[in-house]
């Protein structure tokens, strides 16, 4: 029985999806709030009605991931592929409503977060580290993205360095470092869920926390101010705020 058509809710199907595309050596990986549910799995599941599925891969392998969806039982948007397939291609599971984009090389959103070196790093999802600056570079923030920061934040350690399973600053510093724009957008971000897990919203703290949330965002904010940091960098802080640092993403019509 086809993946698409074998029940259950989005977030089992893609997690069936992504173990079996790691067993068959294809590089599909998990994005938001699904990756954050997988990797935190002793604490309150977000779900939610009528979710689609969001999979990070790399342009070498298009033509492999559209073979295994379509084996699977998805079935692709041809126009919209065709045309956007280098940097974002569109599924759908026939029955289910469920729809499914899969993010090639680089998240494009408020800001451009670089993976495509990186998509190997875990075997079901995106690298830990990526996960979360995918969240702490949205600027119209949500619940949602507070929430699935908070659990990433309460799960895994932040470190120097940049060891798989961790936070790791190394990763995390680096980002920060070459771009102002990305340093403003996290730094505000993390001041933001530092005082919201701290006041009206610390009922998203997950029972059980293995690190303190709040300890950690101020970690990250710490290091992002002390890391060196870039000429281009220094260059965009002078103009500081007169220009806007980021994007504000359009849904891309399928």
């Amino acid at each position: 029985m086809a993946l698409a058509d074998a029940g259950g809710d989005a977030f089992e199907v893609a997690v069936g999806v992504v173990r079996d595309a790691a067993q068959h050596g294809v590089p599909l990986r998990l994005l938001g709030g699904q990756a954050v549910r997988l990797l935190c799995p002793d604490f309150p599941p977000r779900a939610r009605a009528g979710q689609d599925m969001d999979f990070a891969s790399v342009s070498s392998a298009k033509a492999a991931v559209m073979q295994f969806l379509a084996d699977r039982g998805f079935v692709g948007d041809r126009h919209f592929n065709a045309l956007h397939g280098h940097r974002q291609m569109y599924f759908q599971a026939p029955g289910s409503g469920v729809s499914v984009d899969v993010i090639m090389d680089q998240l494009t959103m408020c800001h451009v977060l670089e993976f495509k070196d990186r998509i190997g790093r875990m075997p079901y999802t995106l690298d830990v580290t990526d996960l979360l600056l995918t969240k702490l570079q949205v600027v119209e923030q949500n619940e949602k993205d507070v929430q699935d920061i908070a659990y990433l934040l309460s799960a895994f350690e932040v470190r120097e360095g940049d060891e798989v399973g961790t936070i790791g600053l190394g990763r995390f510093g680096k980002v920060v470092a070459d771009d102002w724009g990305w340093w403003r957008t996290v730094t505000g971000n993390l001041d933001r869920v530092a005082e919201l897990l701290g006041g009206e919203l610390a009922r998203l703290v997950p029972p059980g926390a293995t690190f303190d949330p709040i300890e950690q965002a101020r970690a990250l904010r710490h290091h992002a101010d002390r890391v060196p940091k870039g000429l281009r960098w220094k260059i965009r802080a002078r103009v500081g705020e007169r220009v806007q640092w980021y994007e504000l993403p359009e849904e891309v019509a399928h």
